[in-house]
């Protein structure tokens, strides 16, 4: 079965009417992960995992800043700490956890895709984003995502 977006929501109140994000959750400032809301989980799902992707970033595959899984499905939302309550994935900085907005300077505005993904089986581990996307695709029930942009 493909995955919908038919009820799956995510969204940020960190993200402003423009798509802005604040420069708190960029990598040379705060650092901090916005707040993200989840609703609409559908039934038969075993766990949640967001991902943050740069697909602006001047790489053949673009830039990931931050994978989480082992999201319970009863969870509405993610703050600033999820790093430490979630289990945390590989960034594309080489690092586990949150990686925040550092798009080269001048390269313009940078689109930060925050997936949320319902699966039907728990993850194991913590894989990158694109080892996560191969190897969990077929159990993705539903997925969506909330849009922060970015410049220097």
């Amino acid at each position: 079965m493909a995955p919908t977006i038919s009820d799956l929501r995510i969204t940020s109140p960190d993200i402003g009417p423009d798509g802005r994000l604040h420069h708190r959750h960029a990598l040379e400032h705060e650092n901090e992960p916005p707040v993200l809301r989840i609703s609409g989980v559908p039934e038969g799902t075993v766990e949640l995992a967001v991902i943050c992707h740069d697909p602006d970033a001047p790489m053949p595959r673009g830039f990931t800043h931050w994978a989480l899984y082992g999201i319970p499905p009863g969870t509405t939302e993610i703050g600033p700490d999820a790093d430490r309550h979630f289990r945390v994935g590989g960034n594309d900085f080489g690092k586990k956890g949150y990686g925040g907005p550092r798009p080269p300077v001048g390269h313009g505005p940078h689109h930060y895709y925050f997936w949320v993904y319902a699966l039907d089986r728990p993850v194991e581990g913590a894989p990158s984003m694109q080892r996560f996307l191969n190897e969990y695709s077929d159990a993705i029930i539903e997925q969506n995502r909330v849009v922060g942009i970015y410049e220097r």
